[in-house]
């Protein structure tokens, strides 16, 4: 049976998202098992340490165990499973809605490319991803102080 080109493509991307959504149950499944740092509680911790990581100002012995924990978790190849499945997801919705519009005659409309707003948020997404990543050789060379860490603020509640 032939398909064709919207067809196969449909299937391969159900196929794609099939294993990324694995990968990302995978992924997940690892963060949670995993003893997080307790600045992980603390509301804008990770943006704060991170903000000072890319300043290269110093940290104190909390900070820089948060931000290599973030760093971490960031440079793990499965952490791109999760923009790479949400990009499969918005690709299956457009071929998909192509493929029907195929086999019914029809023309594309605006509907059809809705899909694209994942593709776009999930570029996005692994770009944050690689920015963090690249961090690492500034972890390498930032000044560490034992001093008082980040303010210990409540978690929000919502």
């Amino acid at each position: 049976m032939d398909l064709g080109l919207w067809g196969d493509l449909s299937v391969l991307a159900a196929v794609a998202e099939i294993v990324f959504a694995t990968c990302v149950f995978v992924y997940v499944g690892r963060l949670e098992r995993q003893t997080s740092h307790p600045l992980g509680d603390v509301v804008g911790a990770h943006k704060e340490v991170l903000a000072k990581l890319r300043k290269k100002q110093p940290l104190t012995r909390d900070e820089a165990d948060y931000a290599a924990e973030l760093i971490h978790d960031a440079r793990s190849p499965l952490a791109y499973a999760i923009p790479a499945a949400l990009f499969t997801l918005g690709f299956f919705y457009v071929v998909g809605c192509l493929f029907v519009l195929h086999l019914d005659g029809g023309h594309p409309s605006f509907r059809t490319f809705i899909g694209g707003i994942p593709m776009l948020t999930s570029m996005n997404m692994a770009n944050q991803l690689r920015r963090v990543a690249a961090l690492k050789g500034n972890l390498r060379d930032v000044e560490v102080l034992d001093t008082e860490p980040i303010e210990r603020r409540e978690p929000a509640h919502v």
